[in-house]
């Protein structure tokens, strides 16, 4: 096994789940871009989107390809009638990855994480590794097996 090269990486094989790192050969710009460069389809791609509904409270929600989140439903799942996605500032300082890399291997504990029913519909994702350019590649059982407590729902 190769050593990782990317914080996700790092946290997946502290926890002894096999992944493979992919390393993209230009910039990615879109969806389906990455999609087509790691030979998936745009819904195994995986966003790891941040939101903020407080001061200071965050969670973050897995939600496959270009499903769009029903905020109604996260408004009532937390019972707060406000949430905004995080700045890209708060993004770095909660999660360490900038947007575009993010991922939820090394979320505080303290974060709740909601998984998108959208995610199981693959067999295997990918999504972000923590470093521009190179993607987690996973199979979605040992995604949800990696990720610890989480609920997993109809947020979309």
């Amino acid at each position: 096994m190769t050593k990782p090269n990317t914080p996700a990486g790092k946290a997946l094989t502290d926890l002894k789940i096999p992944f493979i790192e992919f390393q993209h050969a230009s910039q990615v710009s879109s969806i389906e871009q990455a999609a087509a460069e790691r030979n998936q389809e745009v819904s195994q791609v995986v966003r790891s989107i941040l939101f903020r509904c407080g001061q200071g409270d965050f969670f973050m929600v897995l939600v496959a390809g270009k499903g769009k989140l029903d905020w109604k439903a996260l408004r009532q799942h937390f019972k707060r009638s406000r949430l905004t996605t995080a700045t890209p500032e708060e993004v770095i300082e909660v999660t360490g990855c900038p947007i575009g890399t993010v991922n939820p291997f090394n979320l505080p504990p303290e974060i709740p994480l909601l998984v998108e029913n959208s995610v199981l519909a693959q067999p295997s994702v990918s999504l972000g590794s923590g470093v521009h350019g190179i993607a987690i590649m996973i199979t979605t059982k040992n995604l949800l097996k990696a990720l610890g407590t989480h609920e997993i729902g109809k947020f979309s």
